[in-house]
C-alpha cells in the first residue's frame, strides 16, 4: 500500500537541515554513496586535518543557525531536538580528537574507502568508468588519512597496538592475489548484461590501471602503519571510563548508568542461558546448549549448500515476512517492499544492510560477507538474522522512513542515524517475530536465542574491559584481560573461532558501539511499555510502530520524549 498524504511545507528547520546534509554530502561524497545521493560518484572524502577541521565549522555553523530558529510545530521540535543532539556530540568527540585518530578493524577510513566501492552502480561500461575514476582518488584519500594519523600521534592519541596490527593485515588481505583489488578487475561485468557483460577494452584497461595504483596505496599503507604507528600504539585495549562515557553517548542518543547497566547485562546473560537450556531440552531430551547446536548444525532439514542457496534462501525469507507483515503488524509503503539480497564482495564474514536511493532507483539491500572456504550455512541460526536486516528490522526501518518526503526534511529521512536506535529497533523487531509466533520450532528460537547471547554478552565485556570493572567470577572475576574477554565470549556465543575473534577485536577497538544493540533494544522495549501503560486498552501495536518509525533514526533520548509528547 501507498499512503496518501498531503505534503508538509517546509519549515526554516526543515530548510536548515536541508541544507546541513547537502554541504555534508560535498565534504564526505561516500556519506553520498552510502546514501545514495548522486552527484558525487567520482570523489572521496578529505580525511585530514582539515577535512575534520571543515566538519567541525560546517556544525558549529548549523547549530548556530538553529539556535536563531523557531519551532513551528512537533516535527520541527523533534528536527530541533535531534540535531542539537548528534551535532553537539559530534562536536565533542572532535575536541577529544577522537575522529582525527580513528583507526579499527572495522569503521575507519581503512574500511569506508573500500566499503564505497560496493554500492556503486555497474550497469554500464561508463559506471565503471566512473569507479575508475573514483579509485584513482585511493591513494591521495589514504595519505590524507596518514596525516590525521599523525596528527593525532602527535597528541598522544593511538588506536591501540591489536588495531593498529589487525589493519595492517587488513591491507595485506585485501592486496593478496586473491584480494579484493585482484577479484574485482577479474570479475568485472555489466550487471545489466548488456554487450554479454563484458567491458570495453579501454575501461578494463583503466579499471585495471586504477586498482592496480589503489592496491599498491593499501599494500603502502600496511607499511605505513607498521613503521610509523605500531610502536607508538598502546598495549592496552581500554579507552577509560571518560572517553567510554561519551562514546555510548554517541552510539546511543541517550545517558546510561554504566554500573548499572553492566550489571543488567550480567543478569541478561544469565536469563538467555536458562532459555538455552531449556530449548536444548526440546531439541534433544538431555543435551546440553552445545550437543543441541551441534546436533542442529548436523540436521540435513536446516543446511544450505553453496553460497546461490545462501542468497535464495535469504531473498525468499526476506520476501515472505514482507508479504506477511505487510497491512497486519505494518504499514509498509509499496517500494519499500522490494529488498535485494547479495553476496557481498569482501569475506570478513557478518551481515549487514544498505538502505535504498532517496528515488529507490537502488533498492535497500541486505549483505552477506561470507569467509573465503565457507560453503555449508545452517537456517536454524540465520532466520532471525534475516528479520533483523531485513522486515521488520533495518529495511523495513530505514527504507520506510526514506519513503515519508511528505512529512519530514531530508536530514531526518536519511541522516538522522543513532546506532541505538537503529540496532536497537532490530534486537526489538528480532523479539517482536518472537512473540509473533515466528520463531516457534526450536531450531529457529536457539538461533535467536543464541543471537541475543551474543549481543548480551558483549554489553558485559564491552563496558567492563573499557570501564575498568571487575570481571564476572566466571571468568575468576578482578581485572578484564583479553583472555577473560575471550573465555567469556565463547562460553556465551556459539559461531566460529575466526568470526568470534574478530567480534572481540571489534569490541576493542570500537568502544560503546557493541553494546549499543542490546541496550537500545531494552530502551526501545521500555518506551513500548511506557506507552501500553499510558494508553490502556486503545493500545495498538501497530499504531505504537507507525508512530515511533515516522520519527526516523534520531537519539534515543528524543525518541522517548517524542513519542511521549515531551518535547518542550
Amino acid at each position: 500500500m501507498t499512503t496518501e498524504t498531503t505534503p508538509r511545507p517546509a519549515t526554516d528547520i526543515d530548510r536548515i537541515a536541508d541544507e546541513y546534509l547537502s554541504a555534508v554530502v560535498t565534504l564526505s561524497p561516500i556519506t553520498a554513496t552510502y546514501l545514495g545521493i548522486p552527484g558525487h560518484e567520482e570523489e572521496l572524502d578529505d580525511f585530514s586535518p582539515a577535512g575534520h577541521e571543515a566538519h567541525s565549522e560546517l556544525r558549529r555553523e548549523t547549530l548556530s543557525r538553529l539556535e536563531a530558529a523557531s519551532p513551528v510545530d512537533d516535527i520541527d521540535r523533534v528536527t530541533l531536538a535531534a540535531m542539537r543532539e548528534r551535532l553537539g556530540l559530534a562536536e565533542e568527540t572532535h575536541a577529544a580528537g577522537l575522529d582525527e585518530m580513528a583507526l579499527n578493524v572495522i569503521a575507519s577510513p581503512l574500511q569506508e574507502v573500500r566499503g564505497c566501492f560496493d554500492l556503486m552502480a555497474t550497469a554500464t561500461d561508463e559506471d565503471w568508468g566512473v569507479i575508475s575514476r573514483r579509485m584513482e582518488k585511493v591513494p591521495a584519500a589514504l595519505q590524507q588519512w596518514k596525516q590525521s594519523l599523525l596528527s593525532a600521534a602527535e597528541k598522544g592519541n593511538v588506536a591501540p597496538r591489536r588495531q593498529v596490527e589487525a589493519c595492517i593485515q587488513q591491507c595485506a588481505d585485501l592486496t593478496a592475489g586473491d584480494g579484493y583489488f585482484a577479484t574485482l578487475v577479474k570479475d568485472a561485468r555489466l550487471s545489466d548484461g548488456e554487450d554479454d557483460g563484458e567491458l570495453s577494452e579501454g575501461t578494463r584497461a583503466g579499471l585495471g590501471e586504477a586498482t592496480r595504483a589503489a592496491s599498491a596505496a593499501y599494500g603502502e599503507l600496511g607499511t605505513w602503519l607498521r613503521e610509523n604507528l605500531l610502536d607508538r600504539a598502546p598495549e592496552a585495549d581500554a579507552c577509560g571510563r571518560e572517553r567510554y562515557q561519551l562514546l555510548s553517548r554517541s552510539f546511543l542518543g541517550a545517558t546510561v548508568d554504566l554500573e548499572e547497566t553492566y550489571r543488567w547485562g550480567q543478569e541478561e546473560v544469565a536469563q538467555i542461558t536458562a532459555r538455552m537450556e531449556e530449548v536444548a531440552e526440546r531439541i534433544r531430551p538431555g543435551a546440553t546448549v552445545k550437543e543441541a547446536i551441534a546436533a542442529l548444525d548436523a540436521d540435513p532439514a536446516y543446511q544450505l549448500h553453496g553460497t546461490d542457496a545462501l542468497k535464495a534462501w535469504m531473498q525468499e525469507r526476506a520476501d515472505e515476512v514482507i508479504a506477511n507483515l505487510a497491512g497486519t503488524h505494518f504499514d509498509i509503503p509499496d517500494p519499500v517492499r522490494t529488498i535485494e539480497c547479495l553476496i557481498a564482495p569482501t569475506q570478513t564474514g557478518g551481515i549487514y544492510y544498505t538502505g535504498p536511493s532517496e528515488d529507490f532507483s537502488r533498492p535497500g539491500r541486505m549483505w552477506w560477507s561470507v569467509p573465503k572456504g565457507v560453503t555449508e550455512f545452517g537456517t536454524w541460526k540465520e532466520l532471525t538474522t534475516v528479520y533483523h536486516e531485513g522486515v521488520p528490522g533495518h529495511h523495513l526501518q530505514v527504507a520506510q522512513t526514506v519513503f515519508r518526503s511528505e512529512l519530514l526534511n531530508s536530514w531526518r529521512r536519511m541522516a538522522a542515524w543513532t546506532s541505538g536506535h537503529g540496532e536497537g529497533w532490530a534486537l526489538y523487531a528480532e523479539r517482536l517475530m518472537d512473540e509473533l509466533g515466528y520463531m516457534d520450532d526450536p531450531g529457529n528460537l536457539m538461533g535467536l536465542l543464541d543471537s541475543q547471547s551474543l549481543r548480551a554478552a558483549r554489553v558485559v565485556i564491552d563496558i567492563g574491559v573499557h570501564c575498568g570493572f571487575e570481571a564476572p567470577q566466571e571468568v575468576g572475576g578482578g581485572e578484564w584481560t583479553y583472555d577473560k574477554a575471550w573465555q567469556y565470549l565463547t562460553a556465551h556465543a556459539n559461531q566460529g573461532e575466526a568470526w568470534l575473534r574478530f567480534e572481540l577485536d571489534r569490541y576493542l577497538g570500537w568502544p560503546g558501539q557493541a553494546p549499543s544493540y542490546k541496550i537500545g533494544e531494552r530502551l526501545w522495549m521500555q518506551l513500548r511499555d511506557q506507552v501500553r501503560e499510558r494508553e490502556g486498552e486503545s493500545f495498538s501495536l501497530k499504531d505504537f510502530h507507525r508512530r515511533a518509525l515516522d520519527i526516523g533514526g534520531v537519539g534515543l533520548d528524543t525518541l522517548r520524549e517524542a513519542v511521549l509528547g515531551e518535547l518542550g
